[in-house]
């Protein structure tokens, strides 16, 4: 069966602190967690389903893959190396935060590969869609662009307002999203409340479409499934979710090939 013409991108899926920053730290097991994406890579990781998967095993709270070279405290407190998760829980001890010499380690170890990978894909592979995946808190954080306390759509899907990838592609997706999960269109939401973020920018439409997929984490993380105690979750449900994004990725090629429409 060949591939799916497809990249995608887990960048906040990680858990694991990066050595470097041993003894630094303060972050709790629970802060870490509800900082990061969790359990994206079991839910959209496809392997050899589609052309290539890039994901990193480090944690957000320590580099974040999604921001800009130039993103950085104290200008922006959740740029590429921060020093507070997005709902300000403090990231190291007091005192111990990266200093402009430890932020370029973690810049070269971390940040700078993730993205020579994109590129290489980018350069070498015969795509035709990459898509960078999130899960998102169904209220706002603080933080947040969209608001204080925002309750959140079941599904973002952000291209920048048809900057990334062509307005029809991106309505197509969501109609596959919508039939894929049984979850109603209007659930739903396009560029709202975001509108694609660093990757997305970046890389989209350089030659190819980019369109950010942002799922809100009451689709796994309720009481059904998920342990707050434990921060575990029955992996049934991802094994779940995982099918019907390859399920949805599959619709949306057969409706392109049927119909024609132009990826970019």
């Amino acid at each position: 069966m060949s591939k799916l013409p497809v990249l995608l991108s887990i960048p906040h899926g990680g858990t694991q602190r990066p050595p470097e920053l041993d003894n630094l730290l303060s972050i709790t097991d629970a802060d870490l967690f509800d900082d990061s994406d969790p359990f994206v890579i079991e839910i959209y990781d496809l392997g050899e389903k589609v052309e290539s998967v890039v994901k990193t095993n480090i944690a957000r709270a320590f580099v974040d893959l999604n921001r800009s070279l130039k993103d950085l405290p104290p200008q922006n407190p959740d740029g590429l190396i921060k020093n507070s998760t997005c709902y300000q829980k403090p990231i190291y001890k007091k005192g111990r935060e990266p200093d402009e010499s430890l932020r370029k380690v973690l810049i070269e170890m971390y940040y700078k590969p993730y993205h020579r990978s994109i590129q290489k894909k980018i350069h070498e592979l015969d795509l035709q869609l990459c898509l960078d995946c999130h899960s998102m808190a169904p209220v706002a954080p603080n933080i947040s662009p969209d608001g204080r306390e925002k309750k959140r759509p079941l599904f973002c899907l952000s291209n920048q307002d048809g900057k990334t990838s062509t307005n029809q592609m991106i309505e197509l997706l969501a109609s596959c999203i919508s039939e894929s999960f049984d979850i109603e269109k209007s659930k739903i939401s396009l560029n709202d409340p975001f509108h694609g973020g660093y990757i997305t920018r970046t890389y989209g439409n350089n030659p190819y479409p980019w369109i950010q997929v942002e799922m809100n984490r009451d689709l796994y993380l309720g009481e059904s499934w998920f342990d707050r105690n434990s921060l575990s979750i029955d992996s049934s449900r991802l094994r779940q979710l995982n099918m019907q994004f390859e399920n949805c990725l599959n619709l949306l090629f057969s409706k392109i090939n049927r119909t024609g429409i132009e990826s970019q």
